[in-house]
């Protein structure tokens, strides 16, 4: 499912910005999706934790194959030793287990997070083992769909806004904040596009 405002979002980018009007015109054949599980979403965030998009996509290949029903009882009823197998590291498959924990146990209130806001949804999230600031944002940008979410600590990011805006120079948290303002209220869109831009397979979670 692709985000109804994507259409409008792209459109006052080009706009606002020349560096995301190139970026949009590069990259009109694809568009932010979700794939509608928010379990799924969650743990593939986790496998992509500090590693390159690549060996994340490569590491949850071979986890689908190992289950290829990705639920929470299927992921709890895996042996460690199958998870090891998929490339995970044995941090990584407790927090599988943990996340797993929360959703059959439901400790998480999933039919109240579409009417809260970006930072109170973050709070609750980042109460589960192995997911922090970073891994809730990327279920927010993936899942939720929310659009203006800005993951500041996302090393892509920083990367992207270095080569587009800064000729490669190093750039802070306090810089990207400042430029990000022109990408008021459409922040995820503009991080998708350069992260988008950083990489031939489009960023998914």
């Amino acid at each position: 499912m692709t985000p109804e405002y994507w259409t409008q979002a792209t459109q006052e980018l080009t706009v606002r910005d020349p560096v995301m009007r190139n970026l949009v015109q590069c990259f009109d054949d694809t568009a932010l999706k979700s794939r509608g599980d928010a379990f799924s979403t969650l743990a593939r965030s986790i496998v992509g934790q500090q590693i390159s998009v690549k060996a994340a996509e490569s590491v949850w290949q071979r986890i689908l194959k190992a289950i290829p029903n990705i639920t929470p009882h299927t992921i709890h009823g895996t042996e460690d030793s199958t998870l090891r197998a998929c490339g995970l590291s044995l941090r990584k498959i407790s927090y599988l287990r943990d996340l797993s924990c929360h959703f059959r146990e439901g400790m998480l209130d999933i039919s109240t997070w579409a009417a809260i806001d970006d930072e109170t949804l973050i709070a609750q999230l980042v109460q589960i083992k192995g997911i922090g600031r970073w891994t809730a944002e990327m279920f927010l940008i993936f899942h939720m769909l929310r659009p203006n979410v800005l993951p500041l600590d996302d090393i892509g990011l920083q990367r992207a806004i270095s080569q587009h805006y800064f000729d490669n120079q190093s750039v802070d948290k306090k810089t990207i904040r400042k430029l990000a303002e022109r990408w008021q209220p459409w922040r995820s869109v503009a991080t998708w596009y350069l992260w988008r831009s950083l990489d031939p397979l489009p960023v998914e979670y």
